[in-house]
């Protein structure tokens, strides 16, 4: 199945207990205080722990998701009903209704096509108010972090909420054009299956820039790590990214 922790329940689960809170949810909630953004969009919500931490300090907080299986368990939650759940993508943003957007857990590497990549952030930027802030995170591609997606580096166990324990591990199937197509392998506790595949886009900081610029932001600051090291630093390999979305026309 393409993308299953989004797509099939029995992975969302998995991926649920396996991605808790940690410093790049921290960082995030960090850079959206420091400007005020009443209205948040949080773009590909996945299963909703940052969209439900930003409307629980007070944010009015739409999360999109275009996975039902996804949004399903983010509406399980609890803290749900303080955010606007849309199933959908680039296609449902309202114009002009928000004040910041956020992609994080790496959304914007899913975007894989270029045309795709400008097209979305096109549309991010007309969802923004002018002097609203579009803040992501990407994997940096000097960092070369798919060369420990492999049955030995990335095996380890997930214990579900219900003390099952879940075997995982990732193999790289292919790697060109700054796209890494990879297969992440499951084992239940009952011997069950199952597999997940994806291929995400690893953008050079540069490729970043150039693209959020042309569609019509200004680019603030690029982080390497998620204690704001500067790129290339420190061991995260991040590029971590903040833009100001200038007015129309500029």
């Amino acid at each position: 199945m393409r993308n299953g922790e989004f797509e099939d329940p029995r992975l969302v689960e998995v991926y649920d207990a396996e991605n808790v809170w940690g410093w790049d949810d921290d960082l995030f909630m960090a850079l959206l205080a420091e400007h005020t953004a009443p209205r948040v969009l949080d773009f590909g919500c996945g299963t909703g722990r940052v969209a439900i931490a930003m409307a629980a300090a007070g944010h009015e907080v739409t999360g999109v998701e275009p996975a039902r299986a996804s949004l399903d368990a983010a509406r399980r939650k609890p803290g749900a009903e303080r955010v606007r759940w849309i199933e959908g993508s680039a296609e449902v943003l309202p114009p002009r209704a928000f004040d910041a957007a956020l992609l994080t857990g790496h959304v914007a590497q899913f975007i894989v096509g270029d045309e795709q990549w400008l097209a979305t952030l096109r549309a991010l930027r007309r969802s923004l108010v002018a002097g609203g802030r579009l803040i992501f995170d990407s994997r940096d591609p000097d960092d070369r972090r798919w060369e420990l997606w492999n049955p030995v580096d990335s095996r380890r166990s997930v214990v579900l909420p219900g003390g099952d324990t879940v075997d995982t591990w990732t193999e790289v199937n292919d790697v060109r054009d700054g796209s890494v197509t990879f297969t992440r392998h499951y084992i239940f506790t009952e011997g069950d299956e199952l597999t997940s595949s994806a291929t995400l886009r690893f953008r050079s900081e540069s490729e970043l820039r150039t693209t959020v610029e042309a569609a019509g932001f200004d680019v603030d600051t690029v982080y390497g790590g998620w204690a704001r090291e500067p790129v290339g630093a420190g061991e995260d390999g991040e590029l971590i990214v903040t833009a100001v979305a200038r007015p129309q026309g500029r």
